[in-house]
């Protein structure tokens, strides 16, 4: 498959602005039923089948991202009729509205670890507020956003308003730079983020960034531990531990230290590994050979650094022999970690899990917001003041309290710091998909100086 140029690009963009023309003036009940029809056509089987093939994480967990794509694209479309402006009542009868106008054609760039719900979450705001997109999803998961164009285009949009471009940096330069494209939305990591931004920089064009994290777990000694235990897991291994807003610092009282490590270990042990395609699987493949090395040598750099790896942490050969080159590991949790270790302060993206010790809130805060990240963080105690005085200190965009990676559409999503610029999901992304028009009108005579 070679990646699109030039010319690839300049006839999305064109199919796209052209879309946008007939899209934008549809009422927004219009688009809302659009869109509602794409969301009953989304097969969640086939879909989630597709997405297991492409990225290797469990069918378990590739159904639940189809489920999130269907929901956002539901929530979006009755959001589609909501968009309105402000009127302002001014002296002598005059008075001043707002609009809320699309911004014409949005670039959607995804990543590898969800490509099916990047590309929803990125193309439902876009497509209530009117706009049209080019979605260009990450050269090593290319074919569920395809999908999802032809949901669109069979739920009855115009030919292009979703246009989905395959290709690597190249490709994601171009559409940058394109004179034609109004804003871009960008899933990914931190270097790729501040090249983004730049692109755009040239024609002073909008972005949203939703960026690395290394986001910190606070278990207070007061916290109901079997919740503890299970938030920790849920904060570091979805996605064979690829997920931005992994709770990778789990910082524990000194107090429940070794009941929570007993436990936590014990369960991560206990994890199913294999076959991403069986019910019984809880952890598939990572993505890729390079990518499963990259992780491996992160484990190798923790215990040269003096971590003591508590289990896992090793390339795995599964039982099937058709399964045997695959990019398997164990999942691994690593003990006796300090601030300073490489595997505390750089994102792993991985199934690692950094374990530390704290002993006072004041001090753990300080150690949890010691990062220039800051896209998730999570709390567990039972004590409800401190649950908000905590949060209302960490320093992220998405916080937990006593949960983990929990990611409904109806809430904002979004970092921090170089964590990112802008939100996903909620009503405040209609925010960042449209600009805003004032309007004055003078009921009077002008009140000229000249």
């Amino acid at each position: 498959e070679t990646p699109c140029g030039a010319a690839e690009i300049d006839e999305a963009v064109k199919h796209a602005k052209s879309a946008f023309g007939h899209w934008s003036k549809l009422s927004g009940m219009d688009r809302a039923r659009i869109m509602i029809e794409a969301a009953h056509i989304i097969e969640r089987e086939e879909i989630a089948e597709m997405e297991v093939v492409n990225n290797g994480k469990s069918i378990t967990e590739a159904r639940l991202d189809v489920d999130s794509a269907r929901l956002c694209i539901e929530y979006y479309a009755g959001l589609a009729s909501t968009l309105a402006g402000q009127h302002v009542q001014l002296a002598g009868g005059s008075f001043a509205y707002t609009r809320r106008e699309p911004l014409g054609v949005c670039v959607g760039i995804g990543a590898w670890n969800y490509p099916f719900q990047i590309a929803a979450w990125k193309s439902a705001p876009a497509l209530a507020c009117g706009n049209s997109m080019v979605f260009k999803p990450s050269p090593v998961t290319p074919v569920t956003a395809v999908l999802l164009g032809e949901i669109f285009a069979q739920a009855g949009a115009p030919e292009g308003l979703f246009n989905v471009v395959q290709g690597g940096q190249e490709t994601g330069s171009l559409l940058c730079h394109h004179p034609d494209v109004a804003k871009v939305s960008f899933t990914g990591s931190v270097p790729t983020g501040k090249k983004i931004m730049e692109m755009a920089s040239h024609g002073v064009k909008p972005v949203t960034l939703e960026l690395g994290g290394k986001s910190p777990l606070l278990i207070f000694k007061d916290s109901d531990l079997e919740n503890a235990v299970r938030g920790a897991l849920m904060a570091n291994f979805l996605s064979q531990g690829q997920v931005c807003s992994n709770g990778t610092r789990v910082f524990v009282q000194k107090d429940v230290l070794p009941e929570f490590v007993e436990e936590v270990v014990e369960r991560t042990q206990a994890i199913e590994i294999g076959d991403p395609l069986l019910e019984t699987t809880r952890m598939g493949a990572l993505v890729s050979r390079p990518h499963l090395d990259k992780v491996l040598s992160y484990v190798d750099q923790a215990k040269k650094e003096g971590a003591t790896v508590l289990c896992g942490g090793e390339a795995f050969v599964p039982s099937d022999p058709k399964l045997r080159g695959g990019y398997y590991m164990t999942p691994c949790v690593l003990g006796n970690c300090t601030d300073e270790m490489t595997c505390v302060k750089e994102e792993i993206f991985g199934p690692v899990m950094s374990v530390l010790s704290f002993e006072t809130e004041e001090e753990v805060l300080h150690r949890a917001n010691d990062t220039s990240l800051g896209l998730a963080a999570g709390v567990f105690t039972r004590d409800v003041r401190r649950a908000h005085r905590v949060v209302e200190q960490l320093k992220a965009g998405s916080c937990f309290i006593n949960n983990y990676n929990i990611t409904p559409v109806e809430v904002p999503f979004g970092g921090f710091k170089m964590s990112g610029i802008g939100r996903e999901n909620g009503q405040v992304t209609i925010e960042y998909y449209s600009q805003l028009k004032t309007v004055f009108v003078e009921m009077g005579d002008v009140d000229s100086l000249f």
